[in-house]
């Protein structure tokens, strides 16, 4: 039923003999995501009536409708002639084929990129449960491209276990070579009863050698190998045994299948005697070898994409900008520095990355989000021109926001520009624009400058969405792809692998082994994800699968993104890659702009009171007792954690260079504890003079009179933790660098960028602002944007309440769990709220927002989603749902707002629906 004779060719012959397609199959073609495609659910589509008296004739009138109904769809597809539904194969119907297994060698570059475009269709096309490919993609992308006939799943070895040589000769004729398999990689054959015995095995091998010979193609021996060595085997056993049902393998015996070497391949092909043995595995594999040129899977250099006068406007650009600040005549120093990184960003083909990052950036400024730097990329004035970063490297400085008069601190005597004293202009009498942290560019792209630029920017969280996309309107969807990340077995999930296979095959294990089995484990392939933030630009000029395949993220088929099949760090050398990452800072600063009206950028970065919460919390108007915290830094960025608090505490910084000098010394590996604490707490020096970012170490050799070129070696070694040789220190000690500053690099292994430090510092202070002058706005931002965990109840009760709950989370210590611990970071911030007189108020049905807290007075309103058990979905739909109209009941609002009887329940204990009947019934009586 369902066939009609037609002008066209039966799908998938490929000589047609009978000009006659089912209107089934071609259903299947042309609309994959119908499952079940039988002749009602292909009705259904088209609104035609299947009538339900079963006689061939209706069915033959419906099928007639739906062929011409298809037949105007494939002319839509460009679909005109029976024989191009050949071309398309696959598409409809692939995943109801059972697959069989071949070997695909690159034998030349061209068949390179031909075997990555067949990668990336079997992942994005044909992906059913694993990739596959229709041997109509193989066939038409060939070219440059080795065939073999694979394992036991291969077709030429299963035709010789089931059909007749004949048979099996038609087959073998599209294959390059033939492969043949130690004896033991087909033992589970027996083992099924596929195949009866070892001889049985030996004449299969025996019979693929002749047809072989009688084809004229190299037969092969190859070991299908999985892993390296031998002993190997059991880490294979145990990854699979974790999948359970999932693998057919856990149905057999795992064949042992490590890289054997030619002495072991000979031994197992013995069997046929010495001569063909080693024609199997010697010589037959060299020519094979021997057919491959020389590939280079990854090009060599960096393709970056092309824009028209790139260069020239980088130029303009920071010129202009220059100009803006420090008027036409620009000062030597910054017109030194501008044509230095000029020449190292345009002389090295950079202008285009620092362009594309300026559109990035000045669109989400446009877009009214601030976008924060991270990295080194503010070690570069070029980058700060461009508006790239707000970090400026000049060292410290004075310039006249009128006159443009200016006077630069290049002694290093300052640490930071907004530490300098408010001074008017010695020309024109105009206050002052403080300026400048003295970063050195090498930081950011080495000493001969031609280090590839990694800029990283931190875009809000909200905007980053946006962000990405606005890649594909600047590059084109097909040249832009997340970057590819590759997930592997972490250590605690190789431990539960090892506990369950000795559980299910009740072993008894020492420590020692069970730690030898889990580093065996840990480290493979589990699955494949995304960077965060990464992006992979593709010049036009080139194409994806000059470099890799693509995918989508672990196979997910919905996924909005495909990203690369090599994970990014494989090709982050050849082609542009744009971290646009998603941070809270950015997002919170957007908050208070729109709750206060107050341009960020015109925050003072010196305001006296605000420098006061650093050291303690009296200028909240609080005490220590009262928040339980001696500093006023709770849910200030980078330094509201425990660890940093206690680095405050004994360290009491009071000015911006400080700052930057905590969030280096936080960030850093073995450059507080045990090093710079000691240095400060035994009196030797003071936290300004302590090495905290890496950038210091070169600034400060430099005005030692050290080298420049090896003040930068000096840094590198020093903050990769390479330590020093003799011949530096030597150098070091003559130009009288301090015993305590060589021992202080000494203890070094990794050290945090300057620029990164500063740009976090400089949001970090923006916050602190609102947190000291505009409390409330500053509290309503920090619960909507940071907090994730809440316990409301507690925090309606006041100070009495939180500070109980506080101690409770705080007596269980490490114990606490990880939902304790976050609402305890919350917790803390709110007792500090209280006590400086604001208030939370309960939940409100009706004025409540969904996700935001809602400022009222001196209290807070909270969102629906800060109540416990009530998710953001729940949250929204409750907002929707009462713009309508009241809630009649609890009935009406569950109905309505789609609220199961959990998240009904915790609003009702809650106290949101005080006084609401429980359903729209009332009873009269």
């Amino acid at each position: 039923m369902g066939f009609l004779n037609v002008g066209y060719q039966k799908i998938g012959l490929e000589e047609a003999k009978n000009p006659v397609i089912d209107t089934l199959e071609l259903g299947r073609f042309l609309y994959p995501e119908l499952k079940n495609h039988r002749l009602n659910t292909l009705c259904k589509k088209f609104d035609i009536e299947l009538v339900s008296h079963h006689r061939a004739i209706y069915d033959a009138e419906a099928t007639g409708y739906l062929l011409w109904k298809m037949v105007k769809d494939a002319s839509e597809r460009e679909i005109s002639y029976h024989d191009q539904l050949n071309e398309h194969m696959g598409q409809g119907n692939f995943h109801r084929q059972r697959p069989a297994h071949c070997t695909i060698l690159a034998q030349t570059q061209a068949g390179l990129k031909n075997l990555y475009q067949l990668v990336s269709m079997s992942h994005l096309d044909y992906f059913f449960r694993t990739p596959r490919i229709p041997r109509s993609q193989l066939s038409k992308y060939r070219e440059g491209l080795l065939i073999g006939s694979a394992c036991d799943k291969g077709e030429v070895f299963e035709g010789m276990m089931q059909k007749s040589k004949e048979e099996v000769e038609e087959i073998a004729k599209f294959y390059d070579y033939l492969e043949i398999q130690p004896l033991a990689n087909y033992q589970h054959l027996i083992e099924r009863e596929l195949v009866k015995n070892d001889e049985a095995l030996q004449e299969i091998v025996t019979n693929i050698i002749e047809l072989g010979e009688k084809l004229n193609k190299p037969v092969v021996a190859t070991g299908n190998a999985h892993y390296l060595h031998e002993e190997d085997y059991i880490y294979r056993k145990i990854l699979i045994a974790s999948q359970g049902g999932a693998n057919p393998l856990n149905k057999q015996t795992l064949p042992e299948v490590h890289f054997r070497t030619t002495d072991e391949m000979l031994e197992a092909f013995s069997f046929l005697g010495e001569e063909k043995a080693k024609e199997v595995v010697v010589a037959n594999t060299q020519k094979v070898a021997d057919l491959i040129e020389e590939i280079h899977p990854i090009p060599d250099e960096l393709y970056t994409p092309k824009i028209e006068g790139a260069d020239e406007e980088v130029r303009e650009m920071s010129y202009s900008m220059a100009r803006s600040i420090y008027g036409e005549n620009l000062p030597e120093i910054v017109e030194a520095r501008i044509e230095k990184e000029l020449k190292s960003i345009i002389g090295h083909g950079f202008a285009v990355i620092y362009l594309i990052s300026h559109k990035l950036v000045k669109k989400s400024l446009i877009d009214g989000y601030l976008v924060g730097s991270r990295g080194s990329v503010g070690s570069s004035l070029v980058a700060t021109l461009t508006e790239i970063t707000e970090v400026n490297p000049l060292p410290p400085h004075y310039v006249c926001p009128n006159c443009h008069h200016s006077y630069f601190f290049d002694d290093g005597s300052v640490g930071s520009g907004f530490d300098l004293p408010d001074k008017d202009c010695t020309e024109c009498g105009t206050a002052y624009v403080k300026d400048g942290q003295d970063i050195p560019f090498e930081t950011f792209l080495g000493f001969k400058g031609d280090k590839v630029p990694d800029i990283d920017l931190n875009f809000s969280g909200e905007y980053q969405p946006r962000a990405h996309h606005y890649t594909k309107e600047l590059f084109g969807e097909d040249y832009v792809y997340r970057a590819g990340t590759i997930g592997t077995v972490a250590e605690k999930t190789a431990y539960g692998y090892v506990k369950g296979y000795q559980g299910d095959h009740d072993l008894q294990m020492r420590g020692a082994e069970i730690d030898r089995l889990v580093s065996g484990c840990t480290g493979v392939k589990r699955t494949t994800g995304q960077h965060p933030g990464g992006i992979i630009v593709v010049p036009d000029y080139m194409d994806i699968h000059d470099f890799c395949p693509i995918q989508f993220p672990a196979d997910d088929k919905n996924s909005e993104w495909k990203t690369t099949h090599f994970d990014f760090h494989s090709i982050h050398d050849n082609l542009l890659k744009l971290d646009i990452l998603g941070h809270d800072d950015p997002t919170v600063i957007r908050m208070l702009q729109d709750l206060s009206g107050i341009d960020p950028k015109t925050i003072p970065t010196d305001d006296p009171e605000v420098m006061k919460i650093f050291s303690s919390p009296d200028v909240l108007g609080v005490d220590e007792e009262q928040i339980m915290c001696k500093t006023g830094t709770l849910g200030i960025p980078e330094f509201g954690t425990r660890f940093v608090r206690q680095m405050l505490e004994e360290t009491k910084p009071s000015t911006f260079s400080e700052l930057v000098q905590i969030s280096g010394l936080s960030h850093g590996t073995d450059v507080w504890l045990n090093n710079a604490n000691e240095l400060i707490y035994n009196g030797t020096c003071e936290l300004k003079d302590v090495i905290g970012c890496r950038d210091d170490i070169m600034v400060y050799l430099i005005y030692k009179g050290l080298e420049p070129s090896l003040a930068f070696k000096i840094m590198e070694s020093v903050r990769k933790g390479k330590g020093l040789p003799p011949e530096w220190i030597e150098e070091m000690k003559q130009q009288d660098v301090p015993d305590w500053y060589i021992g202080s690099c000494l203890k070094i292994k990794y050290m945090f960028p300057k620029a990164h430090a500063a740009a976090y510092v400089l949001m970090a202070v923006r916050i602190a602002y609102f947190k000291v002058h505009h409390p409330i706005l500053y509290y309503a931002s920090y619960f909507t944007v940071r907090a994730d965990d809440f316990d409301l109840d507690t925090m309606i009760k006041g100070s009495a309440s939180m500070k109980a709950k506080i101690q409770e989370i705080n007596a269980k210590g490490l114990d606490a769990a990880p939902k304790e611990k976050a609402v305890l970071t919350v917790l803390e911030l709110a007792l500090e709220m209280s006590e400086r007189g604001f208030s939370f108020q309960k939940v409100d049905l009706y004025r409540s927002s969904a996700t935001e807290f809602i400022v009222e007075g001196n209290s807070l309103l909270p969102p629906f989603n800060a109540m416990t058990g009530v998710g953001t979905n729940a949250a929204l739909n409750i907002v929707k749902a009462r713009q309508d109209r009241e809630f009649l009941s609890k009935e009406d609002l569950q109905q309505r707002a789609k609220l199961t009887k959990t998240v009904l329940e915790h609003l009702d204990e809650h106290g949101c629906l005080a006084g609401m009947p429980d359903s729209n019934q009332l009873s009269l009586f």
